[in-house]
C-alpha cells in the first residue's frame, strides 16, 4: 500500500515541487490539478499500475487524495491479485 502512494506521490511531486503532499491533502481543492493533469494522473495509473480505469471509476473522489487513489488501485488490482493467490 505505502509503495503504491509514494508512487503516485514521485508522479505527481513532478507538479507539485514546491510542496510535501500528505495522504489525505485533496489536490483538486488545493488547486493543484487541471483537467490536462487529472487526464495524466489516470494515464500514469493505468500504466504503472496495469489496469484499467473504467468512466464509472472517473469520479472526483476516487482521486482527490493519495489514500482515495490508492483505495481506487486497491479494488482494481483486488481481482487480479486473488486470481494470481489461487493458480
Amino acid at each position: 500500500m505505502r509503495e503504491r502512494k509514494d508512487k503516485i506521490k514521485s508522479f505527481l511531486s513532478k507538479f507539485f515541487r514546491n510542496y510535501e503532499l500528505r495522504d489525505e491533502d485533496d489536490i483538486f481543492a488545493m488547486g493543484f490539478v487541471n483537467s490536462l493533469l487529472a487526464l495524466q494522473l489516470v494515464n500514469f495509473l493505468q500504466k504503472e499500475f496495469s489496469i484499467t480505469i473504467e468512466d464509472e471509476d472517473l469520479d472526483f473522489e476516487n482521486f482527490r487524495t493519495l489514500n482515495d487513489m490508492d483505495a481506487l488501485l486497491q479494488r482494481k488490482l483486488a481481482p487480479a491479485e486473488m486470481q494470481s493467490a489461487t493458480a
